[in-house]
């Protein structure tokens, strides 16, 4: 293991997410998917973690991202169409992880195009509009494939709140 790296993940904490986005950044990317779940039934949630927990630094960062799509009960919803939208600070790693509903309809590229449109926003600084073009690139996919019908309400089934770890 880099020993850089442990450093890194081992000081990394909440403080680092809201030196990146604050608590108005929060509340507003919160709104945004609960804006965006109103037009569709899929499920949204971002995750932002601020670094490792110390038994995960050997493994890929995707498989922790598959752990906390687990962990948030985002592979759980009824029609199988939820997405996690996953950063790690430390690392500045992104991931998107979609549940099996949602993959059969994304066109191969789409997830590499939403993380590479991401990581130019935060080269820049610019993670909350980073995260809303991600939430933007989701909806779209997600109004496309699972619209609700006329006067029909998604159930909600997650916390639309960014989680912070």
């Amino acid at each position: 293991m880099d020993i850089a790296r442990g450093w890194r993940h081992l000081f990394a904490d909440e403080g680092d997410v809201r030196r990146v986005l604050d608590a108005a950044a929060m509340a507003r990317l919160g709104e945004r998917v609960r804006a965006s779940e109103a037009r569709h039934s899929g499920e949204i949630r971002l995750c932002i973690e601020a670094g490792l927990p110390w038994p995960w630094l050997q493994r890929p960062v995707r498989e922790r991202a598959l752990a906390v799509f687990a962990e948030l009960g985002v592979w759980d919803t009824e029609a199988n169409n939820g997405v996690l939208i996953y950063l790690l600070l430390a690392d500045h790693a992104i991931e998107v992880v979609a549940d099996r509903g949602v993959m059969r309809h994304a066109p191969a590229g789409h997830w590499e195009t939403v993380v590479a449109t991401m990581r130019e926003a935060f080269r820049a600084g610019r993670f909350e509009d980073g995260l809303a073009q991600a939430i933007d690139a989701v909806d779209t996919l997600l109004v496309r494939h699972f619209p609700l019908a006329e006067g029909e309400r998604n159930p909600n089934e997650l916390p639309d709140a960014p989680h912070v770890r």
